[in-house]
């Protein structure tokens, strides 16, 4: 079985959640798996240190998991039409990775969700895909032959699965954003095993 990361850092759950099914959509390939991992939130106190081990969920992501995977799943909320903080800090100590090139040529896949509906999920999704860009990945978004992506009136971009959370982080995930996240997972987890053969 070849793992594919599903990294993501979730405030309300409603990524998690997302992450979820973006890795069933990954495990409906053949010899794929994916393998779930987050990030310690980032303290704006410098002494403040997170607990080596999450209290709940998915374990803390290593660049070991990034450099033994065969592709990447990406997930944020979205901050001002960024990425959260702890993912930002995190890719910031890829650098080893980069001048390594041990993600170059990987495809890689983003997700995101947001408190309002034009609350700035593409732009979140394209800065996400900045560091991935830099490492050489190659980036898989979702196609347009999914009929879900034109009908949904909710979450879900060509450049990646998204859901629209409301203001109070409330709204459940509807019946096409989970569509659209096990597609992402599954078209990701597709073009991972051609490239790696």
């Amino acid at each position: 079985m070849k793992d594919i990361l599903v990294l993501y850092f979730s405030h309300y759950g409603a990524v998690a959640e997302m992450a979820q099914y973006v890795a069933r959509g990954i495990e409906k390939v053949e010899s794929m798996q994916a393998r779930l991992r987050t990030v310690p939130e980032v303290s704006p106190c410098s002494e403040t240190v997170a607990a080596s081990v999450p209290t709940s969920g998915a374990p803390y992501v290593t660049l070991d998991d990034l450099k033994e995977c065969v592709g990447l799943a990406l997930g944020s909320p979205t901050y001002f039409g960024n990425m959260a903080a702890p993912l930002k800090h995190f890719f910031d100590t890829t650098v080893p990775l980069w001048l390594s090139g041990d993600l170059a040529g990987k495809p890689a896949a983003v997700f995101t969700a947001s408190a309002s509906l034009h609350g700035g999920q593409e732009t979140t999704l394209l800065s996400m895909m900045l560091p991935l860009l830099h490492h050489g990945m190659i980036i898989v978004g979702l196609s347009y032959e999914s009929a879900t992506l034109m009908r949904t009136t909710t979450g879900g971009t060509p450049y990646g699965a998204s859901h629209f959370a409301g203001a109070n982080s409330d709204r459940p995930l509807t019946t096409d954003e989970k569509e659209l996240c096990q597609a992402l997972g599954t078209r990701l987890a597709n073009v991972a095993s051609a490239l790696a053969g």
